[in-house]
């Protein structure tokens, strides 16, 4: 048996009028070497065509399914909890957007194989934390990968958020255990949901986090948070001044410090062209 073949994967895929964008997504899951993902779209008031898009891609391969999104649910974090709610407790959950896809055709196998219970605790951990590279389109049109995430290896899974480090929930594999602790984003965030998500995850009694050394996921850069700066600032601080109290500010500055030192020009980083977008 495969690894991780005895244990569910849902991903919950937002969508919105966004099914030229979904071809890059379906390929990559399809050629995995491990088979036993599944893939929820909910899918906001989108357009006919699109809509008849899923409805195909559903009928020709049954591990694709999709619902409309129920108005009481908005938002695309509101979009991943009606997703949660329709995914058995037991999967473990994988969230991306319509533009992110898979890095290689062997991630889901290497990344579920982490999910087993270790040698020492014989417990599984309750999130798998792997990487992901943000990708856009290059001068000629083509489809390049840029930077790359990184979550803190420096401490425990709380210290490594009090110094500003956030784990990227498209590389996140959430598992039960966390579902338990944790089970929906919070409603107050528009845009920073998954931050918090994080943050109350991290105040969890025996919550065990394993870092994996894999590019699961290429995320495409274009999103909404980036277009609402001030609100996603605003959220960010609550986010932290909740988890964190009065020292709200350490973990604030530092996320951003963080970003900034990320996006300086290094001699040796390079864009490097994607098969899929050749």
């Amino acid at each position: 048996m495969p690894p991780g073949a005895a244990t569910g994967l849902s991903l919950i895929v937002p969508t919105l009028d966004s099914y030229a964008l979904l071809p890059r997504l379906v390929t990559s899951l399809q050629r995995q070497s491990w088979p036993h993902w599944r893939v929820l779209f909910i899918d906001g008031p989108s357009g006919p065509e699109h809509r008849a898009w899923l409805e195909a891609l559903c009928h020709r391969d049954k591990r694709f399914t999709w619902q409309p999104q129920d108005p009481a649910f908005p938002g695309i974090f509101g979009a991943m909890n009606q997703g949660i709610l329709a995914t058995p407790l037991e999967h473990w959950l994988l969230f991306w957007g319509s533009d992110d896809w898979a890095a290689g055709p062997t991630v889901l196998e290497e990344a579920m194989a982490a999910t087993q219970p270790g040698p020492r605790s014989g417990q599984p951990p309750n999130l798998v934390v792997c990487r992901g590279r943000y990708a856009g389109a290059g001068q000629d049109g083509a489809m390049q990968l840029g930077r790359r995430t990184a979550f803190s290896s420096c401490g425990t899974y709380r210290l490594r958020l009090f110094l500003g480090s956030t784990p990227p929930h498209q590389a996140t594999l959430i598992g039960p255990g966390a579902r338990r602790r944790v089970d929906q984003f919070a409603a107050l965030f528009r845009l920073s949901a998954d931050l918090d998500y994080f943050l109350r995850l991290s105040t969890c009694a025996g919550l065990s986090a394993r870092g994996l050394d894999l590019e699961l996921v290429h995320m495409g850069e274009a999103g909404v948070s980036g277009q609402q700066t001030r609100r996603r600032l605003q959220e960010v601080r609550l986010a932290y001044h909740r988890a964190f109290g009065w020292l709200w500010g350490i973990p604030f500055s530092l996320r951003y410090i963080r970003r900034l030192w990320s996006r300086l020009p290094s001699p040796g980083r390079h864009w490097k062209v994607t098969e899929q977008g050749r």
